[in-house]
């Protein structure tokens, strides 16, 4: 099928990733550890940095008798404010995994203790530059500390609101999945090919049971790519027995694009919505292209569906704001999600890092 330029140019990539149950993959992981100080992320990066000089250039002006004054002052803050937010984002970044082996409480009292010693980093190197007579050590330190607890309480309170996020999520794609049409035309598919292809009838039984296996595991916050493609494959296996040739699929998968992390259940209903509003309504069927494709530091990914008529149908917007809220609390800025309809195909296109 043509690939849409709507979002983005596309480059062919031969082969397919083998096909395996993503359950068994998704047994061996346990659930994720409970972290407050998660900076390895941009977004969070970014956000601390402008906080803390925030708060820097508006204590700044307690002291200073004029714009030029103020502005003098901040800027020397500033150069021991950046290296103290800066180091402290690099440590506790380094030390998550072990902080997240503490409770709650101590992650705050660790990330605090870490916050005065990069506010007496960041005072020692300005004693460097500008060889302070009374250097302000205890007040470097407590804001510091202070600084570290206001922005763990932020991380804080974006872990709790992924949590339900990720459960109202899990819980909308686990009804859609299993909804009673969609179960009763499976078995109804297999039931009618138990004499004519007992093999094949097999076969769909078993990618159903993979997919309530996948539905009904414990979540974690992420999963590999092949995983989630794994899955969509399951289901257009199951949905092809039950359209034979008005749903033709075209896969174009880089290997090198598996091994990216993505929300659970994140790809199956891009998939499904394809089939729902691309080959139901169509006499003639529709063509299906789902494309993983690595580009330096990131994974696009690419579900794509011709529409009957040419023109989209409603419906399509539930599944897609689930999806584009979850890439945002797995990957904040990292992410990206854009769709479009032109010239009768219609695409959803991702983008997260590799």
């Amino acid at each position: 099928m043509r690939d849409s330029k709507i979002l983005s140019a596309f480059s062919e990539l031969p082969g397919t990733a083998p096909r395996a149950s993503p359950a068994a993959s998704r047994a061996a992981s346990g659930p994720a550890p409970a972290l407050v100080f998660d900076t390895c992320h941009a977004g969070v990066v970014l956000r601390a940095v402008l906080f803390v000089q925030a708060v820097g250039g508006v204590g700044a002006m307690f002291v200073s008798r004029s714009l030029a004054d103020w502005l003098g002052r901040t800027a020397f803050l500033s150069a021991g404010i950046l290296a103290a937010v800066l180091a402290w984002l690099v440590v506790t970044c380094g030390l998550k995994r072990l902080l997240a082996r503490l409770p709650a409480p101590a992650q705050h009292a660790g990330g605090m203790l870490l916050g005065a010693l990069s506010g007496l980093y960041g005072c020692g190197l300005l004693v460097l530059v500008a060889a302070l007579a009374d250097p302000p050590w205890v007040a470097s330190a407590a804001a510091g500390a202070l600084m570290a607890g206001v922005v763990g309480l932020a991380l804080s309170w974006r872990a709790e609101q992924r949590a339900p996020a990720d459960a109202a999520a899990r819980l909308s794609e686990l009804q859609a999945r299993i909804r009673p049409h969609f179960l009763f035309n499976t078995l109804n598919s297999a039931v009618a090919l138990v004499r004519q292809d007992p093999a094949r009838a097999e076969a769909v039984l078993e990618d159903l049971a993979d997919l309530f296996r996948h539905a009904l595991a414990e979540p974690g916050e992420s999963v590999m790519l092949s995983e989630e493609i794994a899955l969509a494959r399951r289901y257009l296996d199951i949905e092809q027995v039950r359209f034979g040739d008005r749903l033709r699929i075209e896969w174009a998968i880089d290997p090198r694009a598996g091994t990216a992390r993505v929300p659970p259940l994140v790809l199956q209903p891009l998939v499904e919505n394809a089939v729902k509003h691309g080959v139901e309504p169509s006499a003639l069927g529709a063509e299906v292209r789902v494309s993983a494709e690595r580009r330096a530091g990131s994974v696009v990914i690419k579900v794509t569906n011709t529409v009957p008529g040419g023109q989209g149908l409603p419906g399509q917007g539930e599944a897609q704001r689930n999806v584009r809220e979850r890439l945002r609390l797995l990957h904040d800025v990292h992410a990206a999600f854009q769709c479009g309809l032109q010239g009768g195909v219609y695409q959803v296109r991702l983008e997260v890092p590799a």
